[in-house]
């Protein structure tokens, strides 16, 4: 097993016995690591080699344990960055609220809790669909409900071993430079232990059908 810790880059090493700590990362992600570092010693390279970069669309990724991978760790890291920009950038406001939307694949509802969590603990308003609904649906969200930021958990095209995390502007449009940068340089100054879990469930809120029918309509007047 050291064998193969040291062939990780150097500066990669401690983050791969990081996720081996149980203080940071839950038991069956532990294990989950132990028996990936014993059974697979080349998908454990990949795993742990390199941070799963974010950028201007987001980032998509195999789901699995690791920092190269998507997981609960992965999407909690990027939400808290996202909510350090939001907070430094927009923080005169009285509220500060992001819209999430996910797709149908493996975990994505699961993803889309776990967002809700870390947003709602860093005081932070969390309007989410309860079921699937298309990207499209998510921008206009973010408009009509005068968020500061949206959040779609899919990999688009990707096979279904994939899954992503893409992030929202104010205006419903994707992050363009420089936001994106500031966003990305708050992710990658996260640590795992600043990572807050503790949600406010009063600062979670289920988006209503009327958004959607507001969209469909809109989107009628907009086609004539």
């Amino acid at each position: 097993m050291n064998k193969i810790l040291n062939t990780l880059p150097a500066e990669q090493q401690p983050i791969a016995k990081e996720w081996e700590d149980h203080t940071l990362y839950d038991a069956q992600t532990v294990q989950e690591v132990l028996q990936l570092k014993s059974d697979n010693p080349q998908e454990y390279y990949d795993a742990f080699y390199q941070n799963l970069a974010f950028g201007t669309g987001g980032m998509r990724s195999i789901m699995g344990v690791g920092p190269n991978r998507l997981n609960t760790y992965t999407v909690a890291k990027a939400t808290q960055g996202l909510a350090t920009f939001l907070k430094k950038h927009y923080g005169t406001q009285d509220t500060l609220k992001v819209a999430v939307a996910h797709d149908c694949r493996i975990n994505s509802s699961k993803f889309t809790q776990v967002v809700a969590q870390v947003l709602s603990a860093n005081n932070i308003e969390c309007h989410y669909f309860d079921a699937l609904r298309p990207t499209p649906l998510l921008s206009f969200a973010v408009r009509h409900l005068s968020c500061q930021a949206g959040i779609v958990i899919t990999a688009s095209h990707n096979p279904k071993e994939y899954n992503g995390y893409k992030v929202y502007g104010a205006d419903g449009s994707q992050i363009t430079p420089p936001i994106d940068q500031h966003i990305i340089d708050c992710i990658n100054s996260t640590s795992m232990s600043q990572i807050r879990f503790d949600a406010n469930t009063h600062l979670i809120h289920t988006i209503s059908p009327s958004v959607e029918q507001a969209f469909i309509k809109q989107s009628i007047a907009l086609s004539h």
